[in-house]
């Protein structure tokens, strides 16, 4: 009987033990919500975009060369000028505008053959087919009045440079902005140096029939009455002229004892030539563009005596100290590391036509970083409220309606070939007499 019980016994704590291991276990404590902040916060993170990277935009410049016809050489120094300020910019990385916006640029060109029907229609494919942003002009007053019509039409900002010409300014024009001292006031330097040397000189004025030369030419004359000066010839010729005998033999008849006039660079050292040779007395003889360029030398004897006006010259470079008297502000490089740059670029000195073209990306360049933009209207209000002194002199445009874009702050001075202390030909600064680097010649000798 206590066997049977014990037996009993055991079996039923096996039981238990059996029944036991099968429930489940108890359940373990939920885990702690987090608080609504923190889901908050960590959804913010979440949705919080990576750091974005800078935008680059390379704007399109556009711009025709004549890389044939009568304007080759000084339109091939102003795009070397070009050139060279480009490749600065974009060498050093671009620069950045205030939302991060890298601006660099690239350049879109063809070759206008110096010819203006050619010119209308490269330009119309800039715009509408390259989609260029911004405009420079060629070369010559004639070409550039002839791309402004185009540039004017479709809203496009252009910067004038290697056209003096008044006359696209006082169109209604809103889209040009001119860089060189206007042809108007081309010469006045000139004759505030003769009015010095010799008032009773007697001026004969030669010109090449052309629209540069032309306005130039003519628009000294009130200035040359005014300060009493008799003007005693007025003469146009061809731009095809290649016999200058004749119009040699016409300044000799009027008695002209100073010559001015001239045109470009083909018809300048021809008609530099002939005077040389002819020999006619004259006292002073002024041509336009041909002296300016370091070619001109080549003519020999001829060169000796002859003067130029000049948008620029290093021996006269402007500074940051001379901005700084007029409190006007200064933007880009002194015209020495200017003038190294290109040197090692092109391996010769730059004239005043290559320090238009590179003056002309540089005062874009500062236009687009004053307006914070590269939108037209922004950059064109920019050019507007300008005040800018660079080594190539003041820059400052004309806001009104009637002369809208025309150049008020850039002043010429007067250079002349003379032979320096070793017998070679050099180009001084002979006027104004605050920048001169010598004292004129006159008179000159033979001519």
């Amino acid at each position: 009987m206590k066997r049977s019980f014990a037996v009993l016994f055991s079996l039923i704590f096996v039981l238990t033990l059996i029944l036991s291991a099968c429930q489940p276990a108890p359940a373990e404590a939920p885990a702690e919500e987090p608080a609504v902040e923190e889901v908050m916060e960590e959804e913010a993170v979440a949705e919080e975009p990576a750091e974005e990277m800078a935008e680059e935009v390379t704007l399109v410049i556009g711009f025709t060369s004549s890389i044939t016809g009568k304007q080759e050489v000084s339109s091939k120094r102003q795009v070397n000028g070009l050139t060279l300020w480009m490749d600065q910019v974009n060498e050093a990385g671009g620069f950045t505008l205030s939302d991060g916006t890298v601006v660099k640029f690239a350049a879109q060109t063809y070759d206008d053959e110096s010819n203006t029907e050619r010119v209308q229609e490269l330009y119309t494919r800039l715009i509408a087919e390259d989609n260029a942003d911004f405009l420079i002009s060629p070369y010559s007053s004639g070409l550039t009045s002839a791309a402004s019509i185009v540039a004017e039409q479709n809203g496009k900002i252009m910067i004038t440079t290697g056209a003096a010409d008044d006359d696209a300014y006082k169109t209604g024009n809103t889209s040009l902005f001119q860089l060189y001292t206007p042809g108007s006031l081309y010469m006045s330097s000139t004759v505030d140096m003769l009015k010095e040397l010799d008032p009773d000189a007697k001026v004969a004025i030669v010109y090449e029939a052309v629209k540069f030369a032309t306005g130039v030419a003519q628009g000294i004359v009130p200035y040359l009455e005014a300060n009493g000066f008799e003007v005693v010839l007025e003469e146009g010729y061809d731009t095809d002229t290649a016999d200058f005998g004749p119009i040699v033999n016409k300044i000799a008849g009027s008695g002209a004892t100073v010559l001015l006039g001239g045109g470009h660079y083909p018809d300048g050292t021809a008609l530099a030539r002939a005077l040389y040779e002819r020999n006619i007395g004259l006292k002073f003889a002024y041509l336009l563009v041909a002296p300016a360029d370091t070619k001109f030398p080549e003519l020999g004897d001829a060169a000796l005596g002859i003067a130029v006006s000049s948008q620029w010259e290093l021996a006269a470079t402007h500074t940051e100290a001379e901005a700084g008297n007029l409190g006007v502000e200064w933007f880009g490089p002194t015209g020495e590391e200017f003038a190294s740059a290109y040197e090692a670029a092109y391996g010769d000195p730059p004239t005043y036509h290559v320090a238009g073209g590179y003056t002309a990306g540089l005062v874009l360049q500062k236009a687009i970083m004053d307006a914070d933009s590269v939108d037209t209207d922004a950059v064109k209000a920019a050019l507007n409220a300008m005040n800018l002194m660079t080594f190539f002199g003041g820059t400052q445009f004309d806001s009104s309606e009637e002369a809208h874009g025309l150049q008020t702050a850039h002043k010429m001075v007067v250079a002349q070939w003379q032979l320096n202390a070793d017998g070679e030909l050099e180009r001084v600064i002979v006027a104004p007499a605050d920048v001169a680097t010598a004292d004129p010649l006159y008179p000159i000798p033979t001519r």
